[in-house]
Formats: C-alpha cells, structure tokens, sequence
C-alpha cells in the first residue's frame, strides 16, 4: 500500500532535503495546524509527557492529512516500540542508543516474524483488522521506518557495524547531546563534534541508509548539515516555534511603536 512514508522514502531516494518540526503539544490540533508546513511530523515522547492517547489522536489527523509519522520513543526497547507501532505510527526513531545489539533487538521489534519480533495486535495499523493480517505483515515489515539517534561517542565509535544492520533505515544526528558525550555541551561547532558527525555522515551514505539530524529553529544549522550530508531535518517545533513567533512579533510592534 503506498502511503505518505513511502513517499517520503522516495523523495530521500530522489535526493531531496525534507524538513519536518516536532510536536511536543498534546493538543491534536497542533498536527492538523502544522501538516502543511511540513514534509514529515516528529513526535516526541522522549522529552514531553506524551501520552498513547494524546499520540493516537495526533496520528489520526496525520493520517487523514497524509503526512509520515515519526515518533522519538523514551527508550528503544519493547515496552516502547510496540504501542507506538501498533498506534499507527510510520516510523519509531529509538534515542541514546550505544552498541549494535541493542540497535539489533530494536529494529527486530520494529517489524513481526520470521523478519523481527514484533507482537501482533495491530488494531489500527491494520484499520481495525479489516486488512488481512498476512497482507498487513507483509506492508508493515516493508514500510516501517527504523531509525536510532547516534548522539553518543559510543555510538559513533560502533558506527560502521551500526549502518551494517539489516532493515535500520536511517540514523538521526543529535547534535546538542553528542557534543555533551564528547565533553563540549553546546558546542556543535567544534572541531571533535564536527569530525563525529561526518563520520556518522559518511559511514551512513556508504551502507545506503538515510540520515537525519534534531536541531533547534535555526535554518542557517539547518543549511550546514544539509550540505554535510543530512537528507531529513526535524528543526525545532510546536512550542520552540510559537514562541519564536511571537517575540519576534512583539519586539516587531514595540520598536515600531516606540
């Protein structure tokens, strides 16, 4: 079944940079304001109280908005993977990973047997099991989206055998944590940063697996990892971007009032 995250695979295939926001609110509305401003929505569970609901409700306008669906989950691991999955979500992106196990037990919970692992009760990926669960299988084994955030200096150090798994899809760059793990929080610009990030870059490239980055609001960030190699851009989002908007706004009106 073609969907929006096959087009968004294909768009990366094609060579376009794609640049989504995340969303941090509960509220849905937020989905079906932003849907189209966007190339993808990026749901965050790792740093905001999300809940299953709220994120249910926000993929259900998604849907209907045909835009892909990726959500950062607290932990990789199953307890975290499958309710997701099993919400209707496009895609899982697994944070802080380290080692190559733990990025292999985490993509096998991304898809069911004899592929992965993942349990099956897929009430709404499956439209309420009006799809035959066969057929459903097989779509969602093939479509999922696995992604694991390399924001550590283990995980860059183990990047060559990362990128090597079958069935990871992408790996996203966290900048602001990575250069935290190499000893300069903050510092994205320096020279340690910059090196671990084009080696992740490079290694990516060369194994065909696709590479995204989280960034704050900041296009002119956004312009240098994109030219570095970055093909998926998650700048900002929800609450980062009203705020900016209306103090920029703000300051707008006082200095013209004076």
């Amino acid at each position: 079944m073609f969907g929006p995250i096959q087009e968004f695979r294909e768009r990366l295939s094609r060579g376009e940079t794609l640049i989504g926001a995340a969303v941090a609110a509960s509220d849905p509305i937020v989905t079906d304001a932003l849907s189209d401003s966007v190339d993808f929505l990026w749901y965050d569970q790792e740093h905001s109280p999300m809940s299953y609901e709220s994120l249910r409700s926000h993929l259900v306008i998604a849907r209907a908005k045909q835009r892909p669906t990726v959500v950062r989950v607290t932990q990789g691991s199953t307890p975290f993977v499958k309710p997701v999955l099993d919400s209707g979500a496009s895609g899982v992106i697994a944070p802080q990973v380290r080692t190559v196990d733990e990025v292999k037990r985490f993509v096998d919970d991304c898809r069911y047997p004899n592929t992965g692992s993942r349990g099956a009760g897929p009430m709404v990926s499956s439209n309420y099991y009006r799809t035959d669960f066969h057929e459903h299988e097989k779509d969602a084994n093939e479509n999922v989206f696995a992604a694991v955030m390399i924001e550590t200096s283990d995980a860059v150090d183990n990047i060559d055998d990362i990128v090597a798994i079958p069935g990871l899809d992408s790996i996203v760059i966290g900048p602001m944590d990575l250069s935290g793990s190499l000893g300069v929080l903050g510092d994205t610009d320096n020279p340690k940063v910059v090196a671990s990030m084009e080696k992740v870059i490079s290694a990516a490239r060369a194994s065909d697996v696709y590479v995204g980055a989280g960034l704050g609001l900041d296009p002119e960030f956004a312009l240098t990892l994109a030219r570095r190699g970055v093909q998926w851009l998650q700048m900002a989002g929800d609450i980062v971007a009203m705020i900016h908007g209306m103090d920029s706004a703000i300051i707008e009106a006082r200095l013209k009032i004076g």
